[in-house]
């Protein structure tokens, strides 16, 4: 690796996580995570039984609406590509309605959701980690135990997710009551549309796009295409074009893990990027700035170019560098 390439490569590290040189991201113990367990079961099962009870036309239509917004202003831009990867800037009291937004998805709060995500992704490029974190089992006993359960780690590394966010009041109520913001929900649409509304805009909606989450998970960690490989990772992350609408573009997922600061994770002709141009209105509305992309990243070391468009959208110091070591090699 080049020494440009070595500076570099804090830009891509784990922000939140600490005493990484003594973590083990193998060992550990899989238990039942209570509170979240009956939570996902209850809107899974409310779903199923009354969903088809309750449908409507206007009701699909409501579920269709609060999922996108949740899920494309919430959780892909204001949890995902603001408060874990600071992929843009942009005002304090946007950057808490989104993340607001983020937590009505269903999931979790902010908090816990940084220490999730960081935690995958650090063991993921590990030379080995946990079963529970390679997506092992089969697919629905994957998604039982994702649903249901959680790990603990023998030897977890350290966690603090930084200044701006640990501090933040909203951020800690959020997190500590992650369930509360499907209250006001629905009471909305009890008040707008009745009881099909708030059966399709509360637990049909939390159960699909909870269920959808670990859907994506599951394949962009297991099979599909790729341009990129990340060098030594026990876990490579693949694309799932079929995915590329509900998810918002989260799962152009080799893209992403090749450049995580990136704001744009479908980054070659044909791959759309709901989230990413959500980005792109609020920077014409003057409310995001700092946009990060490939080819204005620090070059990244450590990433593997696997077909001959890969480097088309990088930086010209990611091809410098990686003409540097193929001749060294």
């Amino acid at each position: 690796m080049s020494e440009a390439g070595g500076a570099a490569a804090g830009a891509f590290k784990v922000n939140s996580l600490s005493g990484l040189d003594r973590a083990d991201a193998v060992e550990g113990r899989v238990l039942w995570d209570g509170n979240r367990s009956i939570w996902n079961m209850a809107m899974l099962v409310t779903a199923l039984v009354l969903g088809p009870m309750t449908f409507g036309w206007s009701a699909l239509a409501v579920f269709l609406l609060t999922s996108a917004v949740t899920l494309c202003a919430g959780h892909s831009v204001g949890f995902h590509r603001r408060l874990i990867h600071r992929s843009f800037d942009c005002p304090k009291w946007l950057e808490r309605i989104l993340v607001f937004l983020g937590t009505a998805v269903g999931m979790g709060g902010p908090i816990w959701t940084i220490r999730l995500h960081d935690s995958r992704d650090w063991a993921q490029r590990q030379p080995d980690c946990h079963w529970f974190l390679r997506h092992a089992r089969p697919l629905l006993i994957d998604g039982f135990y994702y649903l249901n359960f959680r790990l603990q780690l023998a030897q977890p590394p350290g966690f603090d997710s930084g200044p701006g966010i640990a501090d933040d009041r909203f951020y800690r109520f959020l997190d500590r009551y992650w369930m509360l913001p499907q209250v006001p929900i629905a009471l909305i649409l009890y008040w707008a549309g009745g009881w099909p509304w708030v059966i399709w805009g509360v637990p049909v909606r939390v159960a699909a796009c909870t269920t959808m989450h670990w859907f994506i998970s599951y394949f962009a960690h297991t099979r599909g295409s790729q341009d990129w490989a990340v060098d030594g990772a026990v876990i490579q992350a693949y694309n799932v074009p079929i995915m590329a609408i509900p998810t918002m573009g989260e799962s152009w997922h080799s893209n992403h893990h090749a450049f995580p600061s990136s704001a744009r994770h479908g980054l070659y002709p044909g791959q759309i990027d709901l989230g990413y141009r959500f980005i792109q209105l609020l920077a014409l509305m003057r409310l995001a700035s700092n946009i990060k992309l490939p080819a204005n990243l620090p070059a990244r070391p450590g990433i593997t170019p696997l077909t001959a468009r890969a480097l088309s959208v990088a930086s010209d110091r990611q091809a410098n560098i990686r003409a540097h070591d193929d001749r060294r090699a």
